[in-house]
């Protein structure tokens, strides 16, 4: 039985000392090393090492609590496997925040499996310092180039700001892979760029709740998610359920979510594509959804999930899901230049004043598209991290409808 994690006041405590007097701080193996600019990381090393590129530190939290503002941790190639997670309890600035990334040209793996909760026994609650592979309470961090796999979440934020989540795979976690969550503080400037997310499930919760990326029950202004696929995980591909200030969503993707892959007792997953809205009450917000395609989901592909707000959807694609490709039934959104082929059913737009122009099913036309072949869009990433180009589910017409990658 995996034992319950304890965290780490005293490392906690020197990295806020370094952080405040730049002084020279205590290694968890009592060894004394200054604050540096740079610090490196390898499984091959050890933390009585100086964390140079030739001496370099063996564990990714012994490094993090020598980092104070400005400093970048370079992780070495190689999986990163500890019983405890990573916690960044502490804070870089706004001109010199603190950077955790993969070395530059290598693939570093943080892999969750050895930490408790992995998985949560059916209907337990994992504990707030728990939760996450990599543990965010601190702001002005960069996180970087890294996959993390088989954790309690991926990355789980709570009360963060002014982040920067960019280049990174979450895959397989026991939670969601990306989730960021407001407790008592703001959620507030964070940047989600080039994430991929998939396989993620949450066998303690019956698939009720693993998502690709979450940004849910919390406020804060400025949020922008980018460049984003979310694929195959158990609940719902993007899901800001009670997150009530309006998240800039845009040149992203979502399919395949919802479905028992896992063969889980009880099945629950809600299976849309993007999910941009919920509460008790419904918070009304006004999300702003861009350029974005939802295919082959369990349900919906957008979904207001009850949002009473006025959103901005544009030039968005939904097809192939069973459900509604648009469901905007419960707001005053407005809907423009969006293209849905082949669903369930087109669009929802209820009665409370949701509309638009330009869309697909304002045309009363039957819509044809040049490929339903996703392998490019679907496939490798470009050197930039960008989603590659193609023509899948652009329109045989050459009408400026729906989304462009």
């Amino acid at each position: 039985m995996k034992s319950l994690r304890i965290r780490r006041p005293l490392s906690a405590l020197t990295a806020s000392l370094a952080v405040v007097f730049g002084a020279l701080v205590a290694s968890p193996t009592g060894t004394a090393s200054a604050q540096a600019a740079e610090l490196y990381v390898a499984p091959g090393g050890d933390d009585s090492n100086p964390g140079s590129l030739d001496e370099p530190l063996q564990t990714i939290q012994a490094a993090v609590d020598l980092a104070g503002a400005g400093t970048t941790i370079h992780l070495r190639e190689g999986t990163y496997a500890p019983d405890t997670n990573i916690q960044l309890l502490h804070s870089g600035t706004e001109s010199q925040p603190i950077t955790l990334r993969s070395y530059a040209g290598e693939h570093a793996v943080l892999d969750g499996e050895n930490m408790p909760y992995t998985p949560g026994e059916v209907g337990s609650t994992i504990p707030r310092p728990d939760r996450g592979a990599i543990h965010l309470e601190g702001d002005y961090w960069h996180i970087i180039g890294l996959e993390i796999i088989n954790g309690p979440y991926g990355i789980f934020g709570m009360d963060t700001s002014h982040n920067v989540f960019k280049d990174l795979v979450t895959r397989d976690n026991y939670e969601t892979g990306l989730h960021l969550v407001g407790d008592v503080g703001v959620v507030s400037d964070n940047q989600v760029i080039n994430l991929d997310s998939y396989g993620n499930r949450d066998p303690r919760k019956n698939g009720e709740s693993a998502d690709g990326l979450a940004i849910k029950q919390g406020e804060g202004e400025g949020n922008i998610v980018r460049g984003v696929r979310l694929w195959n995980n158990a609940d719902d591909g993007y899901d800001a359920f009670d997150f009530r200030a309006p998240i800039l969503v845009e040149d992203s993707m979502a399919w395949g979510n919802g479905f028992n892959r896992w063969d889980l007792p009880g099945y629950q997953g809600d299976g849309n594509g993007f999910k941009l809205g919920g509460g008790d009450p419904d918070p009304a917000v006004d999300h702003i959804t861009r350029n974005s395609i939802a295919f082959g989901n369990a349900v919906d592909g957008f979904d207001d999930n009850g949002n009473p707000g006025a959103m901005e959807i544009e030039n968005c694609t939904a097809w192939d899901n069973p459900g509604n490709g648009f469901d905007f039934s419960d707001g005053e959104s407005t809907l423009t230049d969006n293209l849905a082929v082949d669903n369930g059913n087109a669009v929802d737009l209820g009665s409370n004043g949701a509309g638009g122009s330009g869309n697909s099913w304002d045309t009363g036309e039957e819509w044809e598209v040049e490929s339903t072949d996703p392998t490019t869009i679907t496939g490798p990433r470009n050197p930039d991290g960008s989603i590659p180009s193609s023509d899948f589910l652009v329109p045989s017409n050459g009408a400026d409808v729906g989304a462009r990658f």
